[in-house]
């Protein structure tokens, strides 16, 4: 058997990376979840920091997410100003587009600011198109 080269794991890293890497999935495997309880980032529009939970679920293919290209990954959007709802999106599409797995869903637990808790939960995959059946509603509209 080879054995995997991977840039995180097993390396000195001093920062973060939007890198993730993979590996092949264990035969049985049929669903992982990823959790962290210490993911931060910046309100694009205030610069105030908030905390977020975020927890990934997908049902693997072929490849699977290296947890220490993930906490790398993760750390990235410490200086980013993203809104929750933002994040789950894009962390869903990063996964799906790492491991190509049958389906992926993050779920994005921003911890209260101003009294106010924030769930999003973003889903990536073929079968994930949902159809728009409600138009948004905005300020000022």
């Amino acid at each position: 058997m080879n054995p995997i080269e991977f840039d995180a794991l097993g390396q000195k890293v001093t920062g973060p990376s939007r890198k993730l890497e993979v590996f092949p999935k264990p035969q049985g495997v049929e669903k992982v979840v990823l959790e962290s309880d210490e993911v931060s980032s910046l309100c694009p529009v205030t610069g105030q920091p908030d905390w977020e939970t975020v927890v990934i679920e997908f049902a693997p293919d072929k490849y699977c997410i290296e947890s220490k290209s993930l906490k790398l990954y993760l750390w990235s959007y410490r200086n980013e100003g993203t809104f929750c709802e933002a994040l789950a999106g894009r962390i869903a599409g990063d996964i799906f587009d790492a491991c190509q797995p049958h389906w992926c869903t993050v779920t994005v637990i921003q911890k209260p600011r101003g009294g106010i808790k924030i769930t999003a939960t973003a889903k990536a995959g073929p079968k994930t198109t949902q159809p728009v059946t409600s138009r948004p509603i905005f300020a000022g509209t």
